[in-house]
C-alpha cells in the first residue's frame, strides 16, 4: 500500500503543478512565468538532459528559452533512447526526481525549521476506501493548506534563508509539471514504477526505508502546490470577473 499511495501522491503533484503552471501562463506572459521559475526550470532541464545521456538518447536541443520568443523551455521531443522500455521511463522520471531532490536539499539546509511545522499525517501511505474516508481525506487536504499558511505567517522573513527557501520551494514544486512533449512519459513512468514497486514489495514483504522517510518532502510539496492552486484560482476568478464587469459596463 505504501507504493500505491506514493504513486497516487506523485500523480497529484504532477497534475496540480501542471494546473498551476497553466493558470499562471494564462494570466502572465509565458516568458515572465519561466523567468520567475528559472531555478526550477534549470534543475528540471538538467534532469531531462541527464536522462537522455544515461539512456543513450539523441540530444538535439535543450534550452531554457525557445528562440521563437515564446519563452518556453525547449527539450528533445523525439529522443529515441537506446534502452527499450526503461529509457522513456528514466527520461520522464529524472526531471521529477531532480525537483524532488532539490526540494529536499533546500528544506534541509535552508528551511528545516519551516518544514517541521507542517504535520506529515495529511499526506500518508493510507488512501481512503469508503465514502466517509473520502470526505475525511478531502478535509485533511484543507487542513494541510491551513497548516502551511500558518507556517508561512509565523516564518521569520527577515532571515534570507527563509526567503530563499520559500522562493526555491515555489520554483521546484511548480516545475514538477512536465515539459511540453514529455507529459506522457512522466505519467507513464510514475504509474509503471509505482505498480512495479508495489508488486515487488508485496511479494517480498520489504519496503525501502528511504521512501518511508521521504513523506515530509512529499507533504511539503503537495501542500505548497495546493496552496498555489487555490490562490491562483482566486486571482484568476477575480481577474475574469473584472473583465466581465468592464465588458458589460
Amino acid at each position: 500500500m505504501l507504493y500505491v499511495a506514493l504513486t497516487f501522491w506523485l500523480l497529484v503533484a504532477v497534475w496540480v503543478a501542471w494546473g498551476v503552471h497553466r493558470l499562471w501562463c494564462s494570466m502572465l506572459p509565458v516568458k515572465v512565468v519561466n523567468v520567475v521559475l528559472l531555478p526550477g526550470t534549470l534543475i528540471a532541464l538538467l534532469g531531462h538532459v541527464l536522462g537522455l545521456l544515461v539512456t543513450g538518447a539523441t540530444v538535439t536541443t535543450a534550452t531554457l528559452y525557445k528562440d521563437d520568443g515564446s519563452g518556453d523551455p525547449e527539450t528533445t521531443t523525439d529522443p529515441k533512447p537506446r534502452i527499450p522500455v526503461l529509457g522513456p521511463i528514466l527520461i520522464g522520471m529524472l526531471p521529477l526526481i531532480a525537483c524532488g531532490a532539490g526540494t529536499y536539499f533546500a528544506a534541509r539546509y535552508l528551511g528545516w525549521e519551516f518544514t517541521t511545522r507542517i504535520p506529515s499525517e495529511y499526506v500518508g501511505p493510507h488512501l481512503p476506501t469508503t465514502l466517509h474516508g473520502g470526505f475525511e481525506f478531502l478535509r485533511s487536504q484543507v487542513s494541510l493548506v491551513e497548516s502551511l499558511v500558518a507556517a508561512v505567517r509565523s516564518a521569520n522573513f527577515r532571515d534570507w534563508k527563509i526567503v530563499l527557501f520559500v522562493y526555491l520551494l515555489i520554483c521546484l514544486t511548480v516545475r514538477m509539471a512536465p515539459f511540453q512533449g514529455t507529459a506522457r512519459g512522466a505519467l507513464a513512468a510514475i504509474l509503471l514504477l509505482g505498480s512495479g514497486a508495489a508488486a515487488l514489495t508485496s511479494l517480498l514483504d520489504v519496503a525501502d526505508p528511504r521512501v518511508q522517510t521521504g513523506w515530509t518532502v512529499l507533504t511539503l510539496s503537495i501542500g505548497t502546490l495546493l496552496l498555489l492552486l487555490l490562490v491562483s484560482l482566486v486571482i484568476r476568478g477575480a481577474v475574469g470577473l473584472i473583465q466581465v464587469i468592464r465588458g458589460t459596463a
